[in-house]
């Protein structure tokens, strides 16, 4: 692979959370019944992000929860032979709740419908909806994310790579080109 442009710096990245959190809170009038649910891996820290900073503009705590969506995604026989299978934790329950699910990027949808099955076998929210940290095209279902930190046109040889202090020692957005 080869690097081809950084996309969001640091500050960049928190000023698009920020707006996120901003952006939540007036579609739902406030913090009440609302609930976050990060994807693994890098949807839990933003997630974990987006709580700090609605706890810090309407001073509560909005519960927090960690999907993995390893076993209901559809191309399972071709990520791995044996799949990393991580731990699904949801401490509250669903009913007569709001859920935001967190995610870093959406690209054809695939990883959001996994995530939407994930999430109805835990229960029954009120609503769903959908944040991520940046919306790079090429939808193959039809999905779109509710809150967008950036949106990037690609080209489907270029990956998106998100990295966050919590995973990989730095936060940044960067764009690359798949040289396969």
């Amino acid at each position: 692979m080869e690097f081809k442009a950084n996309i969001l710096s640091a500050d960049e990245m928190k000023r698009a959370l920020t707006r996120i959190a901003h952006e939540i809170l007036e579609r739902n009038k406030g913090a009440e019944h609302l609930a976050l649910i990060g994807v693994h891996t890098r949807g839990i820290p933003l997630a974990a992000r987006l709580a700090a900073k609605l706890r810090e503009l309407e001073s509560t705590d909005v519960p927090l929860g960690k999907l993995d969506i390893t076993l209901y995604r559809d191309d399972l026989s071709e990520i791995a032979h044996q799949p990393i299978v991580r731990r699904t934790e949801v401490p509250f329950d669903l009913a007569r709740r709001r859920v935001i699910l967190v995610d870093d990027v959406l690209y054809t949808g695939r990883t959001v419908r996994a995530a939407l099955d994930a999430l109805i076998d835990l229960g029954r929210p009120e609503g769903i909806q959908l944040a991520v940290l940046v919306d790079r095209g090429h939808r193959e279902l039809p999905i779109r994310a509710d809150y967008v930190g950036k949106n990037l046109p690609t080209a489907r040889d270029e990956v998106v790579k998100v990295k966050l202090q919590e995973t990989d020692e730095v936060d940044a957005v960067e764009l690359w080109e798949d040289a396969r």
